[in-house]
């Protein structure tokens, strides 16, 4: 049994679905580790993770529009220390996850044909977001 981890940086230019499917296949591939597993983990409290539609981009743009609804920025939260997207940021971030678990085979993310791992910035601002992954497996 082996195990690798790393840290990547995803700088986001602001509220949305970012695509990072790339960079963890490319790291999963250079870990050489045929079968095992992916726990993925965004460090922070206004974004998440998500496995998400990665062909239509429509698919995104209607969930960035329902989690606008359902957490919509206003003055009514009484915690706005950063702003007015501050508390809508941590609700979204509460609706989604925070980690993914992906199991690996052939030294890839067992992921399906139309699936895509997306970190969801909250955040109005553009952030630097960091992930930790961690791969165990042979």
């Amino acid at each position: 049994m082996r195990q690798a981890q790393t840290t990547l940086t995803i700088d986001t230019p602001g509220q949305g679905l970012h695509e990072c499917t790339r960079a963890v296949l490319d790291w999963v591939a250079s870990t050489r580790i045929e079968t095992g597993l992916l726990t993925l983990f965004v460090r922070h409290t206004s974004a998440s993770l998500l496995i998400q539609e990665n062909a239509a981009p429509a698919a995104r743009r209607d969930l960035e529009r329902y989690f606008a609804r359902i957490a919509p920025e206003s003055s009514g939260y009484e915690h706005d220390d950063e702003g007015p997207d501050d508390m809508p940021a941590h609700l979204r971030s509460a609706l989604t996850a925070t980690s993914l678990s992906i199991p690996v085979a052939s030294a890839r993310p067992v992921l399906g044909t139309w699936q895509g791992i997306y970190l969801f910035e909250h955040r109005a601002a553009p952030h630097r977001r960091e992930l930790a992954l961690h791969l165990i497996g042979d």
